[in-house]
């Protein structure tokens, strides 16, 4: 401690999210109360929230799971509240906390598994939000946050001396780009699929690079950067920062030999826990972009809380209220955590890293949205896993009608949509664009207008990217066409099973608009047996059906996908495909139904 002087917060500065992050918390509290544990009266009068010293029976147990960073803080709070005889109803309140990855409990729960805790505090609220996003999810009720964690980007000495840190500040797109184009400073990250930090800052690049021309292009190659330096955990993410043996030449010299990374994507907490267990080392400087930090937000949440008994229900509430008391709030920043967002303590940010006037206390507490999330996850997965997806797009005179209160066709919006999702896509992705309606190609309702395979196939003149970019932009409804829905995706899914590609992120996205009407097609259900069919776990094809308009069916598309492991997604208005395109590329990727 104490390697640089202490920053002043006050001087920082500080803005009125914190105020709404505390109503909230407040609120969701409440709730609990009149909700969870039968109204704040019947609380009252069961000895909720009793401080007596004794117990009358036999203690209440509560198993707590949490992110493997707060546990050892949440289980200090359980020890110091069973040698207090902390009570609950005049029972003593015996909590006992698991470290459980949160991407590991987030997808046992999304699986509809029952768990044996009654209480699961991630390190972030996305989590909770994936688990609710699935249909046979486990119940999960977030009521409030007991810590919070800034990410940011530490990095070693002398690289952050290049930077000039502390300085100079930068935006998360210019730091994530100073990785990009120096080849001399690694930026590494743990896996956004399983880390939080990961996510939101991935998140947090994807956002600032919207709107901004060739924004989805450079947020792709940004990520492609990151999924070279890639870990599986914080302890292995750190080990892959230079080490403090006096005789390597290159430790800290800010050039990347041997795989080393230079900077990484990490919470404050992580940082502040590595500065701390480095006494007397070369501890890690932390960058605070000054666009803002997103936050772990740590949520305390019931777990299928319609199985809990009163007195776990009440005990539950009983230990959530204790973690805002004064004595456990000092145990989580003894171990790192903030306890007010936007006013840390001065000890643990210097600890941590940090210093004035890097921003600090611009935190993002509600600025990474479910849907930033979504997409970022989505785009994740394409680019680490390189991607290999058939699009097949319906084509039948329905698609020429325009969006209401717009001049616009739903045709126009689509193509307008698939060349947004063409940018995201790397070089090394396949893609491939067939078309649909009723007798495209003789009998066929079908017609393939680019055969899938490497966008940068160096092999031909015209990248195939170019030739998606024109495929896209000349469709044009069929005059009279119907939907030929089930022999083409029959036939999509056939072709993509058999030139299945291994290693790759493999799938059929059919877009249309209607249901199908082709008298002569195939039955549902004998499309859906012939899909299962089809379908094998261990060279996966997810089918992604995306429904587009008020008036198409998803129960349908939803049916024909879920035989190959896939989903179907229904959107108000094409402007959405993109996002419910990456939706359900997330949810596939992760073994998910959406």
């Amino acid at each position: 401690m104490g390697r640089h002087s202490l920053p002043d917060a006050r001087r920082a500065g500080s803005v009125d999210p914190r105020i709404r992050v505390r109503r909230r918390n407040t609120a969701l509290a409440t709730a609990l109360v009149l909700t969870v544990v039968g109204g704040t009266a019947a609380a009252v009068r069961g000895g909720l929230f009793s401080f007596e010293s004794s117990c009358d029976d036999a203690a209440v147990h509560i198993e707590v799971a949490a992110s493997p960073d707060i546990a050892p803080a949440l289980r200090a709070v359980a020890e110091d509240a069973r040698a207090k005889d902390i009570t609950s109803d005049g029972r003593c309140l015996d909590v006992h906390v698991t470290a459980r990855e949160s991407y590991k409990v987030a997808a046992a729960l999304g699986a509809g598994e029952k768990s044996d805790a009654q209480v699961w505090v991630p390190d972030s609220d996305a989590w909770v939000q994936r688990v609710g996003d699935t249909s046979a999810a486990t119940q999960v009720t977030s009521l409030g946050n007991v810590a919070s964690s800034p990410v940011g980007v530490a990095v070693v000495p002398s690289a952050a001396k290049t930077l000039g840190w502390p300085a100079k500040t930068y935006t998360w797109t210019e730091l994530a780009g100073e990785a990009t184009g120096n080849k001399k400073l690694s930026l590494g990250t743990v896996d956004p699929a399983r880390s939080s930090t990961g996510l939101l800052a991935l998140a947090r690049i994807g956002a600032a690079t919207s709107g901004v021309k060739d924004g989805d292009i450079r947020a792709a190659a940004m990520a492609k950067t990151l999924s070279r330096h890639t870990s599986d955990s914080d302890a292995r993410l750190l080990d892959t920062l230079p080490g403090d043996a006096p005789d390597t030449k290159k430790q800290d010299t800010g050039e990347s030999g041997s795989g080393r990374n230079q900077a990484v994507i990490l919470s404050e907490q992580a940082a502040f826990a590595h500065n701390s267990a480095h006494d007397g080392g070369r501890g890690l400087d932390l960058f605070y972009p000054k666009d803002g930090s997103p936050l772990l937000d740590y949520p305390y949440t019931l777990v299928d809380e319609p199985r809990l008994s009163t007195d776990q229900g009440r005990a539950a509430l009983r230990f959530m209220t204790l973690l805002g008391e004064p004595a456990p709030r000092q145990f989580l920043r003894t171990f790192g955590f903030r306890t007010d967002a936007e006013s840390p303590s001065a000890t643990l940010v210097a600890e941590a890293g940090g210093r004035s006037p890097q921003p600090y206390a611009r935190v993002l507490a509600d600025s990474v949205s479910k849907g930033a999330v979504q997409e970022a996850l989505g785009m994740w997965t394409i680019t680490v896993e390189r991607a290999r997806i058939t699009t097949v797009v319906d084509a039948s005179s329905s698609m020429a009608e325009p969006l209401p209160g717009s001049d616009r066709s739903r045709m126009d919006v689509t193509k307008e949509s698939l060349l947004q999702a063409l940018a995201t896509f790397t070089a090394e992705d396949e893609i491939g664009l067939w078309k649909f309606s009723t007798k495209l190609d003789g009998d066929k309702d079908y017609r393939v207008l680019v055969p899938t395979g490497p966008l940068g196939d160096a092999r031909f003149k015209t990248s195939r990217r170019v030739k998606l970019s024109a495929a896209f932009r000349s469709l044009k409804p069929v005059p009279h066409g119907e939907t030929g829905l089930y022999d083409t995706t029959l036939a999509a899914y056939k072709a993509a099973v058999a030139s299945y590609a291994k290693g790759r992120f493999n799938a059929v996205v059919v877009l249309t608009d209607g249901v199908n009407r082709d008298p002569g097609s195939i039955s549902r259900a004998d499309l859906v047996s012939e899909l299962q069919k089809l379908a094998d776990p261990e060279r996966p094809v997810p089918l992604i059906a995306i429904a587009v308009g008020p008036d198409s069916d998803r129960r349908e598309v939803d049916q024909i996908a879920r035989a190959t492991g896939g989903s179907g997604q229904r959107v108000n208005e094409p402007s959405q495909i993109h996002a419910a395109m990456l939706k359900a590329i997330t949810a596939a990727g992760a073994g998910t139904p959406g």
